[in-house]
């Protein structure tokens, strides 16, 4: 669902074109920030010190 609001099939889509730089923005930060990298078997931001769980 991450990605979805960019197309029109789920729910969460906005039909106003403004919003949808918005809706990419906030995938890419959770994906830059929460999602648990491969390598480093933690988040990003855990390792910069940002937070301390996932």
């Amino acid at each position: 669902m991450g990605k979805r609001p960019i197309t029109r099939l789920t729910n969460g889509f906005s039909k106003i074109i403004e919003n949808r730089p918005y809706a990419v923005a906030l995938y890419l930060r959770h994906f830059d920030l929460a999602t648990v990298h491969g390598t480093l078997r933690v988040t990003p931001a855990m390792e910069a010190g940002v937070s301390d769980h996932v």
